[in-house]
């Protein structure tokens, strides 16, 4: 009887830890979806509101510091992946909402090339595709970490062949360009997903937990915005 006791107390103990587990992902996962929400929330209002400014774009675009804002996010980018360890969780947030922001500076150009409703349109099509993507990656059972280096190979020449078309100027290779990236980076989508996901760990907590939040938001913001400018290349309406 006591043996049977001790199994029966065993087996509820699993499933309470079970149960506090999927609580404590699911509570995760939410924190990195809002984060990535409103990073773009931010970042669409600073580029839409830039482009309403014909002084600014000026200032922006018609002079050098469009090179700084072109090159900022990316620094930001770095600068994040390699402190955010030796941060506290404010400061990291801050350097979050501040790279949402200067992304939004050197994405006003969208509103001025391209048709107010094919952006709403692509916007719209990119956050449907990028839900089941992500979704796919969470609930997905197959493991997903063989397709990092395919993917990371796919997002290496992408970038190298966008500096060579810098010079070349061809549309049949931006088209290709656009239509790799899409594919790179729907796939990217599945794939951080199932990586976040795996990144949890139920002893997590506190600025811990906060800061692996903001690094999988980030993560998952690149991939969203990256297939939204492209799928924005591929059947965006130009002005």
């Amino acid at each position: 009887m006591a043996l049977g006791d001790r199994r029966y107390m065993s087996q509820t103990q699993a499933q309470t830890r079970a149960g506090e587990y999927d609580e404590g992902l699911r509570k995760y996962m939410l924190g990195v979806y809002n984060y990535m929400a409103i990073a773009m929330g931010i970042t669409g209002l600073v580029a839409f509101a830039t482009a309403q400014s014909p002084a600014l774009l000026q200032a922006i675009y018609g002079t050098p510091l469009q090179w700084v804002v072109m090159l900022a996010p990316l620094g930001f980018v770095l600068f994040l992946s390699m402190r955010v360890h030796k941060m506290s969780a404010s400061a990291a947030q801050l350097t979050f909402w501040v790279f949402s922001a200067v992304m939004g500076l050197s994405l006003a150009y969208i509103f001025i090339a391209y048709t107010g409703a094919s952006v709403a349109r692509m916007f719209f099509i990119t956050a449907g595709a990028f839900a089941g993507l992500s979704l796919f990656g969470y609930t997905t059972k197959k493991d997903l970490s063989g397709m990092g280096s395919f993917l990371m190979m796919g997002l290496i020449g992408i970038i190298i062949a966008s500096l060579v078309n810098l010079f070349l100027q061809s549309p049949a290779m931006m088209w290709v360009i656009s239509v790799v990236g899409v594919l790179v980076f729907a796939g990217l989508t599945a794939y951080d997903t199932q990586q976040i996901k795996n990144m949890y760990y139920a002893a997590d907590s506190g600025e811990v937990a906060t800061k692996k939040s903001i690094m999988g938001a980030l993560r998952l913001y690149l991939d969203f915005l990256n297939m939204f400018l492209f799928l924005l290349q591929l059947f965006g309406n130009r002005n």
